[in-house]
């Protein structure tokens, strides 16, 4: 055995040992056991793991009896469970596999992080990592850094990366764009106007048939609405909490547009829900669907070649604007196994991972050498999403990110269900943002 292979054994060993002794007595409950109960504590604890576990000779090794918690997201179930196969064949790891909506993976390891309730290793909408970074929730991608900034996109980097630190491991880029039915719309609506014309020889609400359908109560795709027009969050690429444009002129100019769109779609905004939109588009009752690559596969599928997927049309004449996100994989600072938790988030977002993410669910790769792959270039569907997202705005990382999903989720469904001023709706809602980040609870 060569000497720099031992050394790195002998400090997993010893850490591992040193882990057992102080988590003692912890809770065994799905989540791994914590390192210890608290941040500071598990900061030093782990960080031997973060020099001792990288081998002079760059291989890293799990711990010993190392064992793994992953969430991720249920609509890419399929691609957690055959990376975790492979895994789990390379380094002798087992992986468990919990579902838990990557919008809500740091609210819940805010909560159970500390008492070693979470997963080892959490897949978070990079708009969250300001969030959990500043709470000291997650490790830093330290031992794989190198790589992973040579490996992606510049894009993807930035949105992995809190004040100057890279924390995660990208994996897939995401906004979202049209998709739409060629049998029954030949060609998809260059705007919006245009999609207004064409639901009115096709919504019949009693038959549950719609021209177009999207979440209207969410602000990740209402957005659209508000930024193409003139609206913005945080100011000059998102990072002034103080400046916030969400009740500009612009704003309320595209959430006008937004409101008078309730004639292609006159149901409430809690009737629709990602699977009951995803019935009726793949069933032929919905035309046209605006939603993001995750749905790809699924579409693909049941619509075979009658399915297009076009950019956002636009609105008041302006091209949309749409969010863009990155979901990146996070390492729980709390986590017992620190080196197997980092190997698991590198080698689930490797080139060959990403690869089989696209293939299983339709994403948008951040590799560099996947983007170039045939698999990619060749896709017509990837290179639409690709066409929108030249048009979008990354979501801003900032935590005070996270004060904004609430407010603006009520106001949305106000203007749709309920009529109310888009002004009135929005005022209310930014000075409940502006409470939030003032410390308000």
């Amino acid at each position: 055995m060569k000497l720099k292979q031992l050394m790195v054994i002998t400090a997993a060993v010893s850490m591992a040992a040193s882990i057992t002794a102080c988590g003692s007595g912890n809770n065994n409950n799905g989540g791994n056991a914590a390192a210890t109960n608290a941040p500071a504590d598990t900061a030093a604890t782990n960080a031997p793991a973060t020099n001792s576990g990288e081998a002079v000779s760059g291989e890293v090794l799990p711990e010993d009896g190392a064992s793994l918690v992953v969430w991720e997201s249920k609509e890419e179930r399929k691609f957690a469970e055959e990376v975790a196969k492979q895994f789990t064949e390379k380094y002798n790891v087992p992986v468990k596999i919990e579902e838990i909506p990557p919008p809500d993976q740091v609210g819940k390891l805010t909560q159970d992080g500390p008492s070693g309730l979470a997963a080892d290793v959490i897949l978070i909408p990079h708009d969250n990592l300001g969030k959990a970074a500043s709470a000291s929730l997650l490790l830093p991608n330290d031992i794989f850094a190198e790589q992973t900034k040579a490996e992606n996109t510049k894009a993807s980097i930035v949105g992995s990366s809190y004040d100057g630190e890279l924390y995660g491991y990208p994996r897939a880029a995401e906004t979202y764009a049209l998709y739409y039915n060629k049998t029954l719309l030949p060609e998809a609506p260059k705007t919006f106007d245009d999609v207004l014309a064409f639901s009115k020889t096709f919504t019949n609400k009693d038959q549950n048939k719609y021209g177009i359908m999207w979440e209207v109560g969410n602000m990740y795709y209402g957005y659209t609405f508000i930024a193409t027009t003139g609206g913005y969050l945080f100011g000059k690429d998102g990072t002034d909490k103080d400046d916030i444009g969400l009740n500009n002129e612009g704003a309320i100019e595209g959430l006008t547009a937004f409101a008078k769109l309730k004639e292609a779609l006159p149901i409430k905004s809690g009737d629709i829900s990602a699977d009951i939109k995803r019935s009726l588009f793949t069933t032929g009752d919905v035309a046209m669907d605006i939603t993001g690559p995750w749905e790809l596969a699924a579409y693909k599928e049941a619509l075979g070649d009658n399915l297009g997927v076009a950019p956002v049309p636009t609105i008041n004449g302006k091209p949309a604007i749409t969010f863009s996100g990155i979901k990146i994989f996070g390492v729980n600072a709390y986590t017992q196994y620190p080196n197997a938790a980092k190997l698991y988030a590198r080698f689930a977002s490797s080139k060959d991972s990403q690869l089989t993410l696209n293939k299983l669910v339709g994403s948008i790769p951040t590799n560099n050498e996947a983007l170039a792959d045939p698999q990619i270039t060749g896709d017509p569907y990837v290179s639409a999403f690709a066409e929108q997202a030249k048009s979008s705005q990354p979501m801003p990382s900032i935590p005070e990110m996270g004060n904004v999903w609430a407010p603006v989720n009520a106001a949305l469904p106000e203007i749709w269900d309920n009529n109310a001023d888009p002004k009135a709706a929005m005022d209310k809602a930014v000075q409940q943002i502006k409470d939030l980040n003032n410390g308000a609870q």
